[in-house]
């Protein structure tokens, strides 16, 4: 959960947003070795007699191609390595179905019976003490812990997208059109959301709550809501 003046990534709750934010890293101290390159040389220049030895010299001209292609690559390799990751989907554990609407969430527990419900932000004067305004919802997702989860995203109206930043999940929901994501939860808790892409009058207003449970709580939970 994000607070105030926070400046940098939440807690990563799952293995694809801990390689994230540790590509997020790397990326930042690519960008500062070439500041700092540049601010040296820019002082260099600013500061020293100018000579026009270097005019023709193949050499300068070899090493300002050579290092940005370099750096391209430290960057590329990591990056590429990541979205691969991030597309493979080996063997789910469970499966579940989001489908936006304006303005809330449905969701579909396709490999349970009869398990689906309307997820809708809880409003403000509804709201139990300690609980997050604009964030929390009357029927949260719940996903056991250490289980990977495929995520079909899809809408029903207008264009969605179903974006948890703590699990690394992002995926924009298109009418007609089934997208697909998966997450691993690598610890129990709650991890909110919410829709990330305009979608009308309310799109501040259909929030994404997801709480990871151990195993045995998910099947009592998940018995529960079968045989409502």
């Amino acid at each position: 959960m994000a607070n105030h003046s926070q400046l940098n990534f939440q807690d990563a709750a799952s293995p694809i947003m801990e390689e994230l934010m540790g590509f997020h890293d790397h990326a930042l101290m690519v960008a500062l070795a070439i500041c700092s390159l540049v601010l040296y040389l820019l002082t260099f220049m600013l500061t020293e007699k100018l000579s026009s030895n270097t005019v023709n010299a193949q050499e300068i001209e070899l090493v300002w191609t050579i290092l940005p292609a370099m750096v391209l690559v430290m960057l590329a390799l990591p990056s590429l390595r990541i979205l691969y990751m991030m597309d493979e989907i080996n063997e789910p554990d469970l499966t579940l179905k989001a489908i936006g609407h304006q303005w809330y969430w449905t969701y579909e527990y396709t490999d349970l019976k009869d398990l689906t419900f309307d997820s809708y932000m809880v409003p403000t004067t509804d709201l139990p003490l300690g609980h997050f305004r604009l964030l929390e919802v009357d029927h949260r997702v719940i996903v056991p812990m250490s289980s990977s989860v495929r995520v079909i995203v899809t809408a029903d109206d207008v264009l969605h997208s179903w974006a948890v930043p703590s699990l690394g999940v992002k995926t924009d929901a298109i009418p007609g059109r089934l997208n697909q994501t998966s997450f691993l939860a690598s610890r129990p808790g709650v991890f909110y959301g919410q829709c990330s892409e305009i979608c009308g009058a309310n799109h501040s207003f259909m929030p994404i709550v997801v709480e990871s449970t151990p195993l045995a709580n998910f099947e009592s939970w998940s018995s529960l809501m079968s045989s409502q």
